[in-house]
């Protein structure tokens, strides 16, 4: 349980027994300035308000029954009726042991147990190589998936592929006219994006070739020997391509349930939908009218019998809650998609889809260039994303061998394989989703405060300490004295690794893994801070013990931290 949620507790219960309020809705915070207090709520001035007493009066009375538990020093109430807290200091520095027995649980929970959470993200589209473009939604979605998993929930990571539609028939169509009906074995995604650019250039002089494609695409959808045998090759040579960037990723899905998956399902729930009232016929097409909710209507077939998106999004709902019932569904998808997934949630509650599961879209932004523009290679193509890690472990390497020139050279590949890829997460994961992000590789690759490197730096140097200690004799005690951490630069550091459980429980809450990232920078910052001012290996046997406890729960912190963001922590750099 978070200091948060045990503070929440002890207040409920007060304002129960004295007030007989059960449940009474109010906010815990962290004060504006240090000097407030490290929590501060609301409740008293909400408590004033529905008994109509003095809010100053009411945050007095609830201060003084609250100042008797141990962890806090000292609770006040101040103008106009907040309750500040401050931490008894001997129970915060006790509580580094307390981490330290957690070890790499610390931070996590079991709110999740029993449950399911769903997470859509990634999907790329089939006989397409990954661009950069697909990057926020593979790394802000793991993220989450990692999450939500360290808060106890059974995760599904569901990556929805692009392997079905009108796109197959134009790749089928000049494929046939390259190489007739034999199955070209080893073909390359890179041969196949050819294929389909090659497609789209001649159609735009010859119109009869859209009719083509549908025709080759009615032979797909009719599984038609040959058509159906080419796109089982088109998506089992792309998934080969996805999963060695997934690999480098380090990221992973319990399912690859594309859109062809639910082919099957969509007739039923066009059948369903009508059957519901839900749907209606529109000028021959199938639509669910959502005009009294403010949106446009979402069509779910087309007057030439063919369904939408939309009709096998409703199936994958309908699909994932018949299968995983999870409390939450998760959509990680760009912003441009934001209408498509406020029709869909409401057609699926009209439906009757929906069951008891939370659906949320959760949005990002753009990747830019640093011209602020959309990034691209020098032709004015989208970057290939196994081309753009490769560029950074490379640039990667060459900053570690600056500062480093004695690494075996696979060592200096593995450094440089988690700094390029921490580099690469981290920049996305530490801003806000909603908004654009410059994807720059001087910043991002800075040993700098606000950059992966930075944070894993701090890593580094903090086994470095303990490497030394290992070298020279220490009288360690059995016993670590906590109550020797009492100056201000180990108070601070002391709270903020107690914020840490808070701040993974605000991360899953608000689906911004970028709370969890500005914590660990100004943790970090917090740590240098302290080593520059505060002796470890030089201060006195009881004391560095102390200490050292202390900064190694300060590296626990870290690389938990990091690890929820898929980010890896190197030994050395």
């Amino acid at each position: 349980m978070t200091i948060k949620d045990t503070l929440k507790k002890q207040i409920n219960q007060i304002v129960a027994g004295q007030y007989g309020l059960l449940g009474f809705d109010f906010k815990v915070d962290y004060p504006p300035q240090a000097d407030l207090g490290d929590y501060s709520t609301n409740v008293a001035m909400l408590l004033g308000q529905k008994l109509k007493k003095n809010t100053l009066d009411v945050a007095s009375e609830l201060a003084k029954q609250l100042a008797n538990k141990k962890m806090w020093g000292k609770v006040e109430a101040v103008k106009p009726g907040f309750i500040n807290f401050y931490l008894n200091q001997k129970w915060a520095a006790g509580q580094v042991a307390e981490i330290g027995k957690e070890n790499k649980n610390y931070g996590g929970s079991k709110e999740g147990r029993g449950k399911t959470v769903v997470i859509d993200y990634s999907a790329p589209n089939i006989a397409k190589k990954m661009h950069v473009g697909h990057l926020r939604s593979t790394v802000i979605g793991a993220a989450l998936y990692n999450i939500h998993k360290f808060l106890g929930y059974k995760v599904i990571g569901d990556n929805h592929l692009g392997d079905w539609g009108t796109q197959f028939g134009k790749l089928i169509c000049e494929y046939k006219k390259i190489y007739g009906e034999k199955i070209k074995k080893n073909i390359t995604v890179e041969e196949m994006e050819k294929l389909y650019l090659d497609w789209h250039k001649e159609a735009k002089d010859k119109p009869g070739m859209e009719e083509e494609a549908r025709k080759e695409l009615k032979k797909l959808q009719d599984k038609e020997k040959f058509n159906y045998q080419l796109w089982q090759l088109f998506y089992k040579v792309s998934l080969a391509e996805f999963k060695k960037v997934y690999g480098l990723l380090g990221v992973k899905f319990e399912a690859w349930h594309g859109e062809s998956f639910y082919n099957k399902m969509l007739e039923s729930v066009v059948a369903d939908a009508l059957t519901k009232k839900v749907a209606t016929k529109s000028e021959g097409a199938i639509i669910i009218d959502l005009t009294k909710y403010s949106l446009p209507p979402l069509m779910i077939q087309k007057s030439d019998g063919a369904y939408l998106y939309g009709t096998s999004d409703l199936a994958t709902i309908q699909y994932r809650e018949k299968h995983y019932r999870p409390v939450k569904n998760i959509y990680v998808v760009a912003n441009q998609q934001a209408l498509h997934f406020e029709q869909l949630f409401k057609a699926s509650e009209l439906l009757g889809y929906r069951g008891q599961m939370e659906m949320t879209h959760v949005k990002f932004g753009l990747i830019l260039g640093k011209s602020g523009k959309k990034m691209s290679t020098r032709d004015g193509e989208v970057a290939d994303l196994i081309e753009v890690i490769r560029e950074g472990i490379e640039k990667a390497k060459a900053r570690i061998q600056e500062k480093n020139k004695g690494l075996k050279p696979a060592e200096l590949e593995t450094i440089a394989g988690a700094i390029a890829l921490g580099a690469i997460k981290f920049n996305d994961l530490s801003q806000n989703r909603l908004t654009d992000i410059v994807f720059d590789w001087d910043k991002m690759l800075n040993f700098e405060s606000g950059s992966a490197p930075y944070l894993q730096y701090t890593y580094v140097r903090i086994q470095s300490i303990f490497k030394k200690t290992r070298k020279r004799k220490s009288t360690k005690s059995t016993k670590i004295n906590y109550g020797l951490l009492v100056e201000p630069t180990e108070l601070k550091l002391i709270k903020n690794i107690l914020k840490f459980p808070e701040m993974v429980e605000a991360a899953a809450n608000e689906y911004k893994p970028n709370i969890v990232a500005l914590y660990l920078n100004e943790l970090a910052a917090d740590f240098h801070s302290f080593y520059e001012q505060t002796p470890v290996l030089a201060a006195e046997d009881a004391v560095r013990q102390a200490r050292l406890e202390l900064i190694r729960a300060v590296a626990q912190v870290m690389k938990t931290g990091l690890r929820l963001l898929g980010i890896e922590t190197p030994e050395k750099m």
